[in-house]
């Protein structure tokens, strides 16, 4: 259980705008950076910081779904699936983050950025070079075949087979244990997973990352909460700043380049992971 905080600090409340912030212009990266700053910011223990950390990552997401399920870029069936097997999947995750020395958390969570951090400089490189997905047509010239899961050219919507349910309800999985082991909200597997294995654009991407982010965070938290955790003052100031952050992201993601932000946010990232290499030595 988290230790009750008696006063809320500006720094949480910083730190969580900038975890929203990259959450809203990206769709993924920011949960990976909530863990991170309640760690060196705040002073906390990886296992405490994992449930606020969600708790932070879910409700921004949760603000940010909402604009793409208005402007309907959310692929609702596809995040609720990946969603609800994410939940079930969750629980295992945290029952293995309460059994892991600290250390192997902190080490765990360095080496899942630093692959994250890989992925996204790569991503924005080929961005920038012009290579890239075409939208709704599955693939460019330059790209690998077709995806396994495609959208249907006359409805628009993801053509469902059994091979679609099954890479989808993976991703989910995969996600839903991430979560739950290390307390981020899984956007750096769904995103580049749904980017790999479908032909959703990438405003539908990030959409329908949030909004699974949202619902597997959700059930995560009530788990925790259940287990008694509580945020204190300082939490709820960092989630607070976190939905300030996302609000802010969605507003400033049309007119910034993609690119050059991944680049950046990819190496702040690989610098955030080998602090985290240190402080796992260090133990």
């Amino acid at each position: 259980m988290l230790p009750e905080l008696s006063s809320a600090s500006p720094l949480a409340a910083l730190l969580g705008a900038a975890v929203g912030l990259v959450l809203g212009l990206t769709g993924a990266g920011g949960g990976i950076f909530a863990v991170p700053a309640l760690v060196f910011g705040l002073g906390w223990g990886v296992p405490q910081a994992g449930p606020v950390a969600l708790l932070a990552v879910g409700a921004s997401a949760a603000v940010g779904s909402a604009q793409g399920l208005r402007a309907g870029l959310v692929r609702y069936r596809a995040a609720m699936l990946m969603a609800g097997i994410g939940v079930c999947v969750a629980p295992l995750g945290t029952w293995m983050a309460q059994r892991l020395p600290e250390r192997w958390l902190v080490g765990l969570f360095a080496i899942a950025m630093l692959i994250v951090a890989a992925r996204m400089y790569r991503a924005s490189r080929r961005t920038a070079g012009g290579a890239g997905k075409v939208p709704g047509n599955g693939a460019s010239a330059n790209c690998p075949p077709l995806p396994p899961c495609r959208l249907d050219p006359a409805t628009g919507r993801l053509h469902w087979t059994w091979r679609v349910a099954g890479t989808l309800g993976t991703i989910g999985a995969v996600s839903g244990f991430a979560s739950g082991l290390l307390g981020v909200g899984g956007g750096f597997v769904i995103v580049p997973a749904l980017r790999r294995f479908t032909d959703i654009t990438v405003h539908g991407v990030v959409a329908t990352s949030l909004f699974v982010i949202a619902l597997i965070s959700a059930g995560t938290v009530a788990n925790a909460w259940w287990h008694g955790m509580h945020p204190g003052a300082q939490g709820w100031m960092f989630v607070a700043g976190a939905i300030a952050g996302m609000l802010l992201g969605r507003a400033l993601a049309p007119r910034l380049a993609a690119s050059k932000l991944q680049q950046i946010f990819s190496m702040l990232m690989a610098a955030v992971a080998l602090g985290m290499v240190v402080k796992a030595l260090s133990a």
